[in-house]
């Protein structure tokens, strides 16, 4: 690199933003700041972040207190018993960080320390077991005031651990939660930056974060739909989970056993044809007789080259979509999972019960195009290996973009001739199943209603679902005016 590229890149980027610290040096940061004074409560995994304070120097002005409750009759007699008798929830990670936290406003007199920022970390952790059966996995999370005048912030996480060494796995929750405590303290006012900066000295072959929350005072203003939108964008995980009140949530709580109905789209607005096909899908899903109806979770998907416009993802755009699928009553899914097989493997990660998807015929005419398979060595048959071993049904709903044109079903839509007998075999079987619909539905289509939108045509209101206009004039979404 030549001079004038040198003094260019430097001129164009902040050089502090360059420079990634080491834990000891972000510990030695925090342990330096006398404004900041806390407790570690460690469980699992050993004392591995507090070990990083004590080592970089200066640890006495920083911990108030450090303690692991590894005993579970110790656990509960501090804490309280969960109902489901976890340890390694977010649950107990909120009670183990309202207790520390409470203690220390307890125990510290306000008038000593005026200027004191108070903090409490926290984490329980399981880590991978000596024979190799399970998974590493836990909860991390930091409660920390920015302004001692104001109430405490709150941030969470969930991290699934790669390594497979408990060693390592141990290591990397020691550099995770320093990373989180720095992060906290020094990109409060730039959430985005916070998280990646999570990844400080790892990377994802190490540990993957597949869900995070803030609240607080110092995060009125933070959107935790965005923070999903960012984990996924980042590559630190392939999928995240909302629940209609806009609370990010973690894979297993929400998926764990489930009859997984999905829906992909843009959802850009969702319409009347979008509702038709979940709710007929919904009702032949339930019909099947390996489907519990109060079992069932009902899931509205959004990948992210559904969410690319123009080459880059709009997050006010997404938003606009997310309020609308949340004023529905609707849990939504964010992934990175261009492919069909990719989705099913990743919720067969949570479930072995049986699950639908609701296609449209372009759809189901893509999961049946060789060129989608060419990174597999079994191409397609590896794909639908993947796809119906698995408990799956197809549900297809039919496809007519103008009433001249004639209904392509099941029966009639255009299959490579290669694949047909594969495609018979699953029909034959009900693998494949036609849905039900609306005929007055059937013309409508996103594309066409987001362009009413835009030009301010008044006709665009019949084809979204009842309230879903008001919604979009009220917030003056989609560029509407």
């Amino acid at each position: 690199m030549n001079l004038k590229c040198v003094y260019n890149f430097v001129e164009n980027h902040n050089m502090n933003d360059l420079i990634v610290l080491s834990p000891t040096q972000k510990a030695l940061q925090i342990n330096l700041d006398s404004s900041i004074y806390g407790t570690f409560a460690e469980i699992g995994a050993g004392q591995e972040v507090v070990r990083h304070f004590f080592r970089a120097g200066g640890a006495s002005g920083t911990i108030a207190k450090t303690m692991s409750a590894y005993d579970k009759d110790f656990s509960d007699a501090i804490y309280g018993k969960e109902d489901d008798g976890r340890y390694v929830c977010k649950s107990r990670l909120k009670k183990i960080l309202t207790q520390e936290y409470g203690l220390i406003e307890t125990r510290l007199d306000r008038k000593e320390y005026l200027d004191t920022r108070y903090f409490t970390f926290a984490n329980t952790i399981t880590t991978i077991n000596y024979n190799k059966t399970n998974k590493g996995h836990g909860w991390i999370g930091c409660k920390f005031q920015i302004d001692p005048n104001k109430p405490a912030n709150e941030v969470i996480l969930h991290i699934k651990l790669n390594d497979m060494d408990a060693k390592f796995q141990q290591e990397v929750v020691g550099i995770m939660g320093t990373n989180l405590i720095y992060g906290c303290f020094n990109h409060c006012d730039d959430p985005k930056k916070l998280i990646k900066s999570l990844y400080d000295n790892l990377t994802r072959d190490n540990v993957e974060i597949d869900m995070i929350q803030v609240d607080g005072p110092d995060f009125e203003n933070v959107d935790n739909r965005l923070l999903s939108l960012v984990l996924v964008k980042e590559g630190m995980t392939d999928a995240a989970i909302f629940s209609p009140d806009g609370k990010n949530q973690q894979a297993s709580d929400v998926l764990y056993k489930k009859n997984i109905l999905t829906i992909r789209g843009s959802f850009r607005p969702v319409t009347k044809v979008n509702l038709d096909m979940m709710q007929n899908g919904y009702n032949a899903f339930i019909k099947e007789n390996k489907v519990d109806p109060d079992n069932v979770l009902l899931l509205f998907e959004i990948t992210l080259s559904n969410l690319k416009m123009e080459g880059d993802i709009d997050e006010k755009d997404f938003l606009d979509r997310a309020d609308i699928l949340c004023s529905l009553g609707h849990t939504v899914l964010i992934s990175n999972y261009r492919k069909y097989y990719k989705l099913i493997e990743y919720f067969s990660n949570f479930t072995n019960n049986r699950m639908g998807l609701i296609l449209g015929v372009n759809n189901l005419l893509e999961i049946f195009d060789n060129k989608y398979y060419l990174n597999l060595n079994g191409g397609i048959l590896e794909a639908f290996g993947i796809l119906f071993t698995r408990d799956l049904k197809i549900y297809l709903y039919p496809y007519q973009p103008t009433v001249n044109d004639e209904l392509l079903t099941s029966v009639n839509i255009p299959i490579t001739k290669k694949l047909i007998p594969l495609y018979d075999y699953l029909v034959k079987n009900r693998k494949i199943r036609d849905l039900e619909f609306d005929k007055s539905a059937l013309q409508i289509f996103s594309r066409d209603i987001l362009s009413k939108i835009k030009n301010n045509e008044s006709d665009w209101v019949d084809g979204v679902p009842k309230g879903v206009d008001e919604i979009i004039k009220d917030k003056k979404l989609f560029g509407y005016k």
